[in-house]
């Protein structure tokens, strides 16, 4: 069953593709460089080797952090997330911060970490002056919001559901917002996506490979690329504890997929289905919710 146009959607992981483009739309406004470290821009005074690492570290997944902070007791919160369906986040930016305290920084290896996301897109709003939100929406569309209580939820938030048909909390929280918190509707995406295809929007560059990730698989700015049934794609995907995500571009064709649900389960393989269709046909952008 389609959705309201006007409903928003959680789109999980999909908010780390954003956050990469605000990095590097801000590096392009000279508001931060590829040396800028984490403890020029957050309060890290006395919580270890977290402040050493370097943005440009932390938009290609090499920073060395773990995925998780375990001063936030993740394995606590999963539990009491598949007992209760709690959301597991819900931090402040100060908990984030506190969090982090003596985190060991581990080689720079290719590892896919939240907290470097957080902690990005955190920075990053600091250098501009700003929330993570209000920065988000300036440089990339007033349609995204990043709510940080159950309360901050307005009347056309989409309830997710478990992949067993269980309605479960919406995943909110401040802390979260850079990595996986960010909300939008199907037709926030479409227009997003479009703004890519034709180069009106900022922080472009982002979508540009510059390091391996891992075979075969390379990194930009937090987009993945990869090469699918011979096409050169550009992409990411989402997912929170009910809601599923995934957005896609076959540039040299000119056509982009953004497929969006209500629901835990992967939507990948309908994405690049779908994307590679559409780069068959040449047609334009397409989303689905």
């Amino acid at each position: 069953m389609g959705a309201d146009h006007h409903a928003t959607f959680e789109i999980g992981s999909i908010s780390k593709a954003l956050t990469g483009m605000l990095y590097r739309d801000a590096t392009e406004r000279s508001l931060v460089s590829q040396t800028t470290d984490l403890c020029d821009l957050l309060s890290l005074e006395g919580r270890g080797e977290v402040g050493s690492v370097r943005l440009s570290s932390l938009a290609i997944h090499r920073s060395g952090l773990p995925g998780l902070p375990p001063g936030m007791h993740p394995l606590r919160r999963t539990v009491d997330f598949w007992s209760r369906g709690h959301n597991p986040y819900g931090d402040s930016l100060a908990d984030l911060l506190e969090q982090t305290r003596n985190v060991r920084v581990g080689s720079p290896r290719p590892r896919y970490s939240n907290l470097g996301f957080q902690l990005l897109g955190h920075a990053v709003a600091q250098a501009a002056g700003t929330t993570y939100e209000r920065l988000l929406q300036s440089v990339l569309g007033e349609g995204f919001s990043t709510p940080i209580r159950p309360e901050d939820l307005g009347p056309m938030a989409l309830t997710g559901f478990s992949r067993f048909g269980r309605p479960l909390p919406a995943w909110v929280g401040e802390g979260l917002a850079p990595a996986g918190g960010v909300r939008a509707t199907i037709g926030t995406m479409r227009g997003f996506l479009s703004s890519i295809l034709d180069g009106s929007t900022r922080g472009l560059s982002a979508l540009e490979p510059v390091s391996q990730f891992s075979s075969r698989v390379g990194i930009g700015a937090g987009w993945i690329t990869l090469e699918f049934q011979g096409r050169a794609i550009t992409w990411h995907n989402g997912s929170t504890g009910g809601f599923s995500s995934w957005i896609g571009l076959d540039r040299d064709a000119g056509v982009g997929v953004v497929v969006l649900a209500a629901v835990h389960g992967s939507v990948d393989r309908q994405g690049f289905r779908l994307l590679t269709e559409f780069a068959r046909s040449r047609g334009r952008t397409t989303a689905t919710g």
